[in-house]
């Protein structure tokens, strides 16, 4: 084997690329061939590359959150089939309890060989609209154990020697609600793993099976090497924090998510201890999870050019009791875990920035909203819309605004398109904006919250909500306000106008309307230190009013609309000895 003083640089960086590539390549396969807009716009996927021995060497565009949730997977269908791994068999396992993360993910792996011995291992991981169980979209936030969710699919030989598990794929089709596009889905994961193993072998073919082994070996240990030097660059600390649920998913809450970040040297240790245990919903992620968020969480304060492989995790040790809210037990339900997993971030982000706090923004906003409407239209036809929101953008940080309506770094999941959503299913989109005033106020403000307004045009349908931050706002840093609660109301503006709670399964008839404001993010410094122009700038962009711009930042202006220096003045030294700079009326105190 060569020593890394033999190994040629270029050639490693051409590898890693070809790799990364080659996955990029596998997830735009499957926007091109899927079927539901949860993959083609979502874009709720990640493709990977391991090693014979289960390491994760590359890893593609998509979520990050899905950073550290490949190995445990890949692990738990090593661990099952042993020895039992032959060319042409393609392994599939979605079972939180085999290493895993929820049902509607399935994890389908590759094993690619040549001349006969296994060199690398594809994987591709798929969020899958319906899986069955007692909710359609098998996000119900209330369901008590994972019996309830839907399919629980083992590690399993879904394909074997080129041969496709017939019995295994009948049994997804007759557990859907949606066939037709499930299967669609399936199809597509299966013919990418195919499409992949063609470029892979392609790219081991160019540099030779050893020289590929040794340069894999190699990107694994460059990583270790970058990540442990970024780490020993940061300052040597302790960093704690404390966030909220507003409940489990079954009315019981609030939550709280407790977390020590110890820096010494070139490693990080995080411990949960201290966390609420494990809810009687379905909220709490299992460990592997947890520790995938806050990998995704860490890695955005260290160098861009660390390969996003298993050298990474080296560095970083992830702990939680057993039974605590984010390293559920058997038999917990899992399914709507991932608004856990936002708060898993955002906990650790706030722990970071006690400990580096030029690096770090205030409390991102409506990142964790999930919504599924489900029924059937006049012709009898299943119609099932699944929609994730992640672009409310990030809070405040050091140096700059939220961007509003941008994506936040480690919840990137894109926007489903207005008219892609009327032109599939029974709704009108009657609003979607953003809401003035409701960024955390700060010499850098948060990101503005968002409204989504969906009618219902088909005569009834099953309605299930997963969010969050009706009761704990998204907290800003360093002076900085928190952003504005988070809103969930049918029939907004009517006689018949109902608030309802940040997770819900009900029904909804024709013409009802369902009315979603995604909190604001949080700001970021003093706000009597924000440039009166960008406060100026703002309410030209209609993103604060008048009011606003005076309660919460001190800032007046003339009658012809430019800012009146001596009443700003008076008002900032007024509003500061108060101590309570103005906030909107629904953010958290």
């Amino acid at each position: 084997m060569k020593q890394a003083a033999e190994i040629n640089p270029v050639k490693r960086e051409l590898i890693k690329n070809a790799l990364v590539s080659m996955c990029d390549n596998m997830l735009g396969l499957v926007v091109r061939t899927a079927r539901s807009q949860t993959l083609k716009s979502n874009l709720d996927f990640s493709a990977t590359v391991c090693d014979p021995q289960g390491r994760l060497v590359a890893q593609g565009l998509a979520l990050p959150s899905q950073l550290g949730s490949v190995m445990p997977a890949l692990k738990g269908c090593m661990d099952y089939f042993g020895s039992d791994i032959t060319d042409g068999d393609i392994w599939a396992n979605n079972d939180p309890y085999a290493g895993a993360s929820h049902l509607n993910d399935i994890f389908m792996f590759k094993p690619v060989f040549l001349e006969g011995e296994c060199v690398a291992i594809l994987g591709l991981v798929m969020h899958h609209s319906d899986l069955g169980g007692r909710v359609p979209g098998g996000n119900a936030c209330d369901s008590s154990e994972i019996f309830q969710e839907g399919l629980r699919i083992p590690p399993s030989k879904v394909y074997e020697k080129n041969q496709p598990n017939t019995t295994l794929l009948r049994i997804i089709e007759h557990n859907t609600r949606i066939p037709k596009r499930v299967m669609g889905d399936v199809q597509a994961q299966l013919s990418t793993l195919f499409g992949g193993e063609k470029e892979l072998k392609a790219i081991i073919g160019d540099v030779g099976a050893k020289t590929y082994q040794i340069y894999t070996n190699e990107l694994i240990d460059y990583a270790e090497r970058l990540t442990r030097a970024s780490i020993a660059a940061l300052p040597d600390g302790v960093g704690e924090f404390t966030d909220w649920n507003d409940d489990d998913g079954a009315g019981n809450g609030p939550i709280r998510f407790q977390v020590k970040i110890t820096k010494k040297g070139d490693e990080i240790v995080v411990d949960f201890a201290g966390t609420s245990p494990q809810g009687k919903g379905a909220l709490q992620p299992n460990l592997a999870f947890t520790t995938s968020c806050t990998y995704a969480a860490l890695r955005t304060i260290m160098d861009q050019d660390i390969p996003n492989n298993a050298g990474f995790y080296r560095a970083i040790t992830v702990t939680a009791p057993p039974g605590c809210f984010v390293n559920a037990q058997f038999p917990a339900a899992t399914g709507p875990r991932g608004q856990a997993g936002f708060r898993v971030r955002s906990v650790v982000f706030g722990a970071m920035a006690q400990w580096v706090p030029d690096r770090i923004p205030a409390c991102t906003g409506g990142s964790e909203f999930g919504i599924v409407f489900a029924g059937m239209e006049k012709d009898n036809k299943p119609f099932l819309h699944l929609e994730f929101h992640n672009t409310t953008g990030q809070g405040g940080g050091p140096d700059r605004d939220g961007q509003d309506g941008g994506p936040y770094c480690i919840g990137n999941l894109a926007n489903t398109p207005v008219e892609v959503i009327e032109a599939e299913g029974p709704l009108r989109i009657e609003s979607y904006a953003f809401l003035p005033d409701t960024g955390g106020a700060g010499e850098f403000r948060g990101a503005l919250g968002l409204v989504r307004e969906y009618r219902l045009l088909a005569d009834e349908a099953t309605v299930q909500l997963r969010s969050d931050r009706h009761l704990h706002a998204p907290w800003g840093l360093f002076g900085g306000q928190s952003g504005s609660l988070a809103r969930s109301l049918l029939n907004h503006g009517t006689v018949g106008e109902t608030s309802l709670s940040s997770k819900f399964v009900r029904k909804m008839q024709k013409d009802d309307v369902f009315r979603a404001e995604m909190p604001g993010s949080g700001g970021f410094g003093d706000p009597f230190t924000r440039d009166p122009e960008a406060v100026r700038r703002d309410v030209v962009q209609g993103k604060v009013t008048q009011g606003h711009a005076l309660s919460a930042y001190g800032v007046a202006f003339d009658e012809n609309f430019q800012i009146d220096a001596v009443k700003t003045q008076a008002a900032r030294a007024r509003l500061s000895d108060t101590g309570n700079p103005g906030k909107d009326k629904r953010s958290s105190t």
